[in-house]
Order: C-alpha cells, then sequence, then structure tokens
C-alpha cells in the first residue's frame, strides 16, 4: 500500500541526508511534494505574508518550483501594448538579494549567460518590476520586449541561484560572529524542484554541473532536496554530487504514492539509457552532433555496461582501437562540460559517434531485452 504526499515529505525529512535526489515523470506529484515538504519544515503562520526586515532570518528551508515563479506576474499594459512589465510581488528572498545585496548585476550576467546576451533585464528603483530590452545591432535597441515562458523561468531562477550562492557563502562561515549577516542561521533545508526545464541539452547539463559545484562547496549542515522530471538533468546531477542513492517518486491508481530508494547504477531503471539512445540517433540522423554528446555517449556506454557486467566501461569499445576511442570520448566529453566556448566537432569526430553508438547497438544484445 502506498503513502500520502504528508508521508513521503516525512520519509525525507528522516532520512536526513545531505543531498536526496528525486526523479518523476511529469504529472507524478513531484511539484505537491515540494509544498507538503515546505509546509511539514515551516507551516504557514499568520505573520508569513508581512514582509518584515527581519523575515529572511526566520526561514528554515529556501524553496524554489512552479509556486516560487507565481510570485512574479506580468503586467501586459492592456491599453497602450507598449510597455510590458514583469512585476514582483513582495517577498523576504528578492528583496535581500536585490534591495540589501545589490544582485542585480550577478542576476543580469547569469540570466543571459543561459539566455542571450543580447536580452537585457532592467530593474526599477525600487525592484518591485522588470522590464527587458534586446538589441539588435547597429547600436538599435528593441525597448520593452515581452520575453517567453521559458526565458522567464530562466530569470527567476537566476534570482535564486543568487540567492543560494551567498547563502552558502555566508554559512561556510563557521563561526557565526564571524558571518556579514545573520540572515541564514536558522536555515535547514534548500529545495529545488526543476530549475529550468526550457534550457536546451548543452546548457542544461552546465546548469547541472554548475549547481553540483555549488552543492558540493557548501560545508556547513544545510541539505539539498532537488527533484526534476528531465532524465538528462537528473543523471547528470547524480554523477557530479557523487551520490549514492537516488529516489523515484511513483503514483499508484488509487491515488496513494511510494518514493522508491534506487542506489548506484541501479538508478539506470527509469529507462535514461533509452533518452540516451534516442537523443544521440536524432543527432545523428540531423547532422547535428555537437561536443556534449561525447558526453552522452560515454553515458550510455556506463549504463550499458553496468548493466550487462563489464567492470569497466571502456571494456565494450571495439578491441582494435579501444585505447584511441577511450581517449577521444574522455577528452571530448570532458571539455563539454566547461564554461568555456566550445568548437563544433569535425567530421572524423562525427563519425566516431556514429560509429560507436552502432558499435554498442549491434553487438551488445541489450536493446531487444529493454
Amino acid at each position: 500500500m502506498g503513502k500520502s504526499l504528508t508521508e513521503i515529505a516525512q520519509q525525507l525529512k528522516d532520512a536526513n541526508k545531505k543531498v536526496q535526489l528525486i526523479y518523476a515523470f511529469n504529472g507524478t506529484g513531484k511539484t505537491r511534494l515540494s509544498r507538503e515538504f515546505k509546509q511539514l519544515i515551516a507551516p504557514k503562520t499568520d505573520s508569513d505574508g508581512d514582509v518584515q526586515e527581519s523575515e529572511l532570518a526566520q526561514k528554515k528551508i529556501l524553496y524554489y518550483s512552479a509556486f516560487t515563479e507565481d510570485l512574479f506576474y506580468w503586467d501586459n499594459d492592456l491599453e497602450l501594448d507598449a510597455e510590458p512589465k514583469l512585476k514582483i510581488q513582495p517577498n523576504a528572498f528578492t528583496k535581500w538579494v536585490l534591495q540589501e545585496q545589490g544582485q542585480d548585476r550577478n542576476i543580469t550576467a547569469t540570466f543571459q549567460h543561459y539566455t542571450n546576451d543580447k536580452l537585457t533585464p532592467h530593474f526599477s528603483d525600487d525592484f518591485s518590476e522588470v522590464t527587458f530590452s534586446f538589441e539588435r545591432g547597429n547600436n538599435q535597441q528593441e525597448s520593452n520586449v515581452k520575453i517567453s515562458k521559458g526565458e522567464e523561468s530562466n530569470f527567476i531562477w537566476s534570482m535564486f541561484y543568487s540567492l543560494i550562492e551567498l547563502m552558502i557563502s555566508e554559512l561556510n562561515v563557521a563561526e557565526l560572529a564571524n558571518r556579514s549577516t545573520n540572515v541564514f542561521n536558522n536555515l535547514e533545508y534548500v529545495l529545488i524542484d526543476d530549475p529550468v526545464s526550457s534550457l536546451d541539452e548543452n546548457h542544461l547539463i552546465e546548469l547541472a554541473v554548475s549547481l553540483a559545484t555549488l552543492i558540493k562547496s557548501s560545508k556547513s549542515d544545510i541539505k539539498f532536496i532537488i527533484s526534476t522530471h528531465n532524465p538528462l538533468f537528473y543523471n547528470v546531477l547524480y554523477n557530479e554530487v557523487d551520490a549514492k542513492f537516488g529516489n523515484i517518486l511513483r503514483r499508484y491508481e488509487d491515488g496513494t504514492f511510494d518514493l522508491e530508494e534506487k542506489k548506484g547504477d541501479s538508478n539506470h531503471s527509469f529507462s535514461y539509457h533509452l533518452f540516451l539512445k534516442r537523443t544521440l540517433e536524432q543527432a545523428i540522423l540531423q547532422n547535428d552532433i555537437q561536443k556534449y554528446h561525447f558526453t552522452l555517449l560515454r553515458n550510455l556506454y556506463e549504463k550499458t555496461a553496468n548493466f550487462l557486467g563489464y567492470p569497466r566501461w571502456s571494456d565494450l569499445l571495439p578491441d582494435d582501437k579501444q585505447v584511441y576511442f577511450q581517449r577521444i570520448i574522455n577528452f571530448t566529453s570532458h571539455s563539454t562540460l566547461s564554461n568555456e566556448a566550445v568548437a563544433e566537432p569535425t567530421e572524423p569526430e562525427k563519425q566516431i559517434v556514429k560509429f560507436l553508438l552502432d558499435d554498442l547497438t549491434n553487438n551488445y544484445r541489450f536493446w531487444q531485452q529493454v
């Protein structure tokens, strides 16, 4: 018999682990689970609506989900259709990040990195609203741009990311008296539900790596719970934080749930290997192989080797050029995770991806068993 989401939230709390990752298909209930967990850790009180200067210092949990995006809404200027503005509802988090810490430049830099360096947010003096402009070239600027829903999600995530950067930096100072602020002293959890689902694969990998690096830099007792429906984001994050286990949230027909712990490489049980294979096949078919596809290819070899019982993923490479192909994959896949611009693969490199995918599919009777 399954459990309620409240019971699942209690299970996460009782686990008392530094990092907990949750994978769930869309519509399973992970966003509602994140809400239940927030309510369990910090029940809503009558004073929650008051935005006092000390409110952030009372928080036990930093929370990012679809509900976080509800703090932002559009004034579309319906009468003139000339000046659409993204309004920010008063809240402790944005007040501290923008007004008290002046992080608007860092937020802008992060936002432009994951969207377009020509797309610029402009904050009002009191940080209650944001407008956007787009540089068209030849010193021409298109003002008052209504950005897409995906770009809006990127912008909101950039603001939250700046907040947890500051939080980790402060809490890494062991002595309370030496911290520049006490607003994070009561925090116990950071909960993140599907940070950005609109990114392309390359940026999604980079975001997962950046988030994992940030989490690993945390020296305090803060605990992180991250849920997602994106297999690529989950897998990269799982590998980057050196997780020993993951969780899969399941919903049964009777409306109950189960949070199944998956240890080690058994995390492939949600068919991530099939997602990798389809992604690589599509890139080959469209002749759109990028450097990050070498990362996906290596990950596919690792999953297959684990499933078939091989001690090393390189054991599946063609015998006559095993060392050569291993070097190519290692070098190219590592380079895709940097923050630097990455050149498009050469034609011979693209052919290597196709050759190794075909070799894996044809020589190891794995796909037929799935």
